[in-house]
């Protein structure tokens, strides 16, 4: 078990946090005007190295200001039988929950901002989750957006069964070293368009044709 964090140690982690959040939104929204195919290119080299198989429900999320475009990864797993979902805050605190897509669907504006299905859509427990974030290191950490609702998610799925959660960014998002503490779940892997990151095994950076 972790040990419980003193309050000076929670109040520094939460600055380092909001510091970083700062200057990672900078640099991604830098990212977004430069990489104008990393959608792409992520898509290609996800597909290079895994296939979900038919029937596998995968969390994706809809693209929303400066992240990658997720949405032909998404239209790629649905044509190899996949069945993506969209996750849905529900409360703060509480792990998300998550609604089928498909491609045409209509889809509404949560309180956030986000693009989600509405609640009519059918309902799903994911068996992969692509995770959105600010920023990320090579030991799989992610920096989201302060909510904690991927975390306390991650951690209810996990307490549950196997499930995959997948990083996806930009590679220029990487730092040094995302701060955490106990309640931060690590990822298995990030896809970036240059490369995969894996828990415990090399940077897999070979060239995706375009």
């Amino acid at each position: 078990m972790h040990p419980a964090p003193d309050r000076a140690e929670t109040a520094g982690l939460a600055d380092a946090k909001r510091a970083l959040r700062r200057s990672a939104a900078r640099v991604r929204d830098r990212l977004h005007r430069e990489v104008a195919d990393a959608g792409e290119l992520i898509v290609a080299r996800f597909l290079a190295r895994w296939s979900p198989a038919p029937g596998t429900a995968v969390s994706a999320f809809w693209p929303f200001r400066s992240e990658p475009d997720t949405r032909p990864l998404m239209h790629a797993l649905v044509a190899g039988g996949a069945t993506v979902l969209l996750p849905v805050v529900a409360g703060r605190g509480r792990p998300l929950e998550f609604r089928a897509w498909l491609p045409g669907d209509v889809l509404e504006t949560d309180g956030f901002g986000v693009r989600v299905p509405g609640p009519d859509a059918l309902a799903g427990i994911p068996d992969w989750l692509l995770v959105p974030l600010l920023a990320w290191d090579a030991d799989c950490y992610r920096l989201g957006y302060g909510g904690g609702f991927y975390d306390v998610t991650l951690a209810s799925l996990r307490a549950a069964r196997h499930v995959r959660a997948i990083g996806i960014a930009y590679d220029g998002q990487r730092v040094e070293r995302v701060p955490r503490g106990p309640l931060d779940e690590q990822l298995d892997a990030i896809v970036t368009e240059r490369r995969i990151i894996t828990q415990g095994e090399p940077a897999d950076a070979s060239p995706v044709s375009r």
